[in-house]
C-alpha cells in the first residue's frame, strides 16, 4: 500500500536536542574538551564583563560557535547565524535551545571583537595545552618548528608608495584594468597597503609569486603532534628563527630539548641561540647555503636527528588542515594582531580535533 505524502505535525512535541545528536558523534567528545577548557576561564570572563547593564551574548557561547565556524568551514558569520536557525547540531553544540532566538549578524561579530581585543582567545589556547598535559599527552623534550604564510585580505593594487605618488599605470580599459608595474621596483620599504598597513610583500621561494601576506608559526611537541605555540609576525626573512626562539622561551622546564626544523632554519645565528638555550638544533642540512651548513656530524650522527626529520613534517598536518578546513589561507580579518587570534583559534581548533580523536581510542583521566 502506497503511503500518504501528507504531513501532520502533532499539536505538541516534547522533544530535546540531546535527543538529535548522536552518541558516536564526534562533535560529543570535542564538545566535552571545549567545556573542561571553558570551565577554568571563568575568572577571565568575569573581568572581561562588566557587572551591571544589558546582558551579551555568553563568551562561552560565542567561543563554541567560533569553533564550529572552523570545524565546518562556515565563510562568514551572517551564514553562520543562518545555519543556527536550522541545524539543531550546531545549536546543541553552541547551547541553544530550540526555542532560543539566534543573534543579529551584526550583534555576533562586535561580540566577537570584544574576544579579540581581550585575546580572550589565547587563553583558550593556553587552557586547552594545560588539559592535554594533565592528560599525559604532551612531550616536554622534543619539539618542531615550521612557518607559513597567510595571505592578507588586501589586493596587490592597494600596494601604493608611502609618499603618496602614484605608480599604477592602467594596461586596458575599463574600471577594473590591470595595472602595470613593469619597470618600477615595489618594496616594503616604499610602499604599504593602504587596505592592510601590517601586510607585507614576501615571497617563500624564488619559484612563487610575491603576495601581500602574513607568516604564521607554530610549535609542535613530537609525542602527539600538538601544536604547543602559535604566534603570527609580519612575513620577511627574519620571521621563522625569530619567532622559533621565542616560542622555544615560553616552553617551561630547563632539561634538554631537541628541535626539528627545515632548511630555512639552518643559519649559525639561529643554531648558536638553540645551544644557548640548552637546545639541540635537529636541523636540515642546507649544503647549498654559502659557507656551507651549521649543522655538522655531531649532530646528524645521532638516531635522534633522523628521527627528528622524519617527525618535524607532521606539523604540515596542521598547516594543510587551517588552510582547507579552517579556511587559514587567507584570512578574513585585517591588522597583525587579528590576524594572530584567527591564527591562534584555528591551530586550537585543530588541537582538539586531534585531542579528541586520541582520546577517544585510549580515554584518558583528565583532571577537572
Amino acid at each position: 500500500m502506497r503511503g500518504s505524502d501528507a504531513m501532520q505535525e502533532s499539536l505538541f512535541m516534547v522533544a530535546k536536542l540531546e535527543d538529535f545528536v548522536p552518541a558516536d558523534h564526534p562533535l560529543r567528545p570535542i564538545r566535552a574538551l571545549v567545556n573542561q577548557a571553558l570551565a577554568r576561564l571563568n575568572g577571565l570572563f568575569n573581568a572581561v564583563y562588566a557587572d551591571t547593564g544589558r546582558e551579551s551574548i555568553a563568551p562561552e557561547k560565542l567561543l563554541r560557535a567560533l569553533l564550529l565556524q572552523v570545524f565546518y568551514s562556515v565563510r562568514s558569520e551572517r551564514m553562520l547565524m543562518e545555519q543556527m536557525r536550522y541545524n539543531l547540531l550546531f545549536r546543541w553544540f553552541v547551547g541553544l535551545a530550540i526555542e532560543d532566538t539566534v543573534w543579529d549578524h551584526s550583534v555576533f561579530s562586535k561580540n566577537r571583537d570584544r574576544l579579540l581585543e581581550h585575546e580572550v582567545i589565547e587563553s583558550f589556547f593556553t587552557e586547552v595545552m594545560t588539559l592535554a598535559d594533565k592528560a599525559g599527552l604532551l612531550s616536554k623534550e622534543h619539539f618542531s618548528v615550521d612557518g607559513t604564510l597567510i595571505q592578507a585580505w588586501a589586493g596587490q593594487k592597494s600596494f601604493r608608495p608611502k609618499d603618496g605618488s602614484d605608480d599604477q599605470t592602467p594596461n586596458g580599459g575599463g574600471r577594473n584594468a590591470q595595472a602595470d608595474w613593469k619597470g618600477k621596483p615595489r618594496s616594503n620599504d616604499t610602499h604599504a597597503s593602504t587596505t592592510d598597513a601590517d601586510a607585507r610583500l614576501f615571497r617563500k621561494s624564488n619559484n612563487t609569486a610575491s603576495i601581500l601576506c602574513y607568516q604564521g608559526h607554530a610549535l609542535m611537541e613530537n609525542r602527539t603532534g600538538l601544536v604547543v605555540g602559535a604566534v603570527v609576525t609580519h612575513a620577511n626573512g627574519m620571521g621563522e628563527r625569530t619567532a622559533a626562539l621565542a616560542m622555544l622561551d615560553t616552553v617551561p622546564g630547563s632539561q634538554p630539548k631537541t628541535l626539528g626544523a627545515d632548511k630555512a632554519y639552518d643559519t649559525a645565528d639561529f643554531v648558536a641561540d638553540c645551544r644557548a638555550r640548552n637546545v639541540i638544533p635537529h636541523v636540515a642540512r642546507n649544503t647549498a647555503r654559502r659557507g656551507g651548513s651549521a649543522i655538522d656530524a655531531r649532530t646528524t650522527r645521532h638516531i635522534g636527528y633522523g628521527l627528528s626529520q622524519s617527525i618535524r613534517k607532521r606539523i604540515e598536518e596542521h598547516f594543510g588542515w587551517c588552510k582547507t578546513v579552517g579556511r587559514i589561507r587567507q584570512t578574513v580579518f585585517r591588522g597583525i594582531k587579528r590576524v594572530d587570534q584567527h591564527f591562534k583559534l584555528t591551530m586550537t581548533a585543530s588541537n582538539i580535533v586531534r585531542m579528541a580523536r586520541i582520546m577517544t581510542v585510549v580515554p584518558p583521566e583528565i583532571a577537572q
